[in-house]
């Protein structure tokens, strides 16, 4: 069980349990944090509510620190949205910001890569950077102004294969292989717990109820 920001997070549920609130530049690494667990829990609305929110914190008191990291995360749901350009311009402005020494935690390295990877593998080399260097261009103010301008711009469908992020769309593409959540959860480098909270969305976007229906609707998708 993870306790930040105002609320528990266990087992993929964001529940309203009270607790100590923090304020300002710590409660904006505690929303980053639960922004990074939404995401990887299979909840976007969520991340994007708390990564928003995170940044805002950030606002309030002037505090530079940590903005690359919220960026980051928007860039990743961005990506995930097919809003490939914005991401890219995200990760050019965050990229910006840490050039003046702000580091990344080694732990969040492999999520960066696999976002900055797929961003570039949707535009093209010649459009991922153009897009990075309009990023990269922008004064922090700049950047932060241009995230608040896009807060609530995801269209992605509520449901249909539409509405399946990269992520859930590799999970059912496992499955149709036949693959166990324990060998797809090795697969992805998450947790089985995680697989199937991707696996829940999973059904109810595609108003499945069992395993062996998501592995055909797989098969016809394919």
């Amino acid at each position: 069980m993870l306790r930040v920001g105002e609320q528990f997070v266990d087992g993929g549920a964001f529940n309203s349990v009270p607790m100590t609130p923090t304020s300002g530049f710590y409660r904006s690494v505690a929303l980053t944090t639960r922004a990074r667990v939404a995401v990887a829990l299979g909840e976007p609305a969520q991340a994007e509510r708390d990564a928003y929110e995170a940044l805002e914190c950030a606002v309030s008191v002037k505090a530079c620190t940590g903005v690359p990291d919220i960026l980051e995360v928007l860039a990743g749901l961005d990506c995930d949205a097919g809003s490939h350009r914005e991401a890219a311009r995200f990760l050019g402005a965050a990229a910006r910001i840490r050039s003046a020494g702000e580091v990344r935690f080694k732990v969040f390295d492999r999520e960066f890569e696999n976002t900055a990877a797929a961003v570039r593998d949707a535009l093209g080399d010649s459009d991922f950077d153009a897009a990075w260097a309009e990023g990269a261009a922008m004064s922090t103010d700049e950047a932060i102004a241009y995230a608040q301008r896009g807060r609530g711009g995801r269209k992605r469908p509520s449901s249909g294969w539409g509405s399946l992020t990269p992520t859930e769309l590799d999970v059912v593409r496992l499955v149709g292989e036949g693959l166990p959540n324990k060998d797809i959860a090795t697969r992805l480098f998450v947790s089985p717990r995680t697989i199937q909270s991707h696996l829940r969305h999973v059904y109810g976007k595609l108003d499945v109820t069992t395993r062996v229906q998501l592995a055909k609707e797989a098969v016809g998708h394919g």
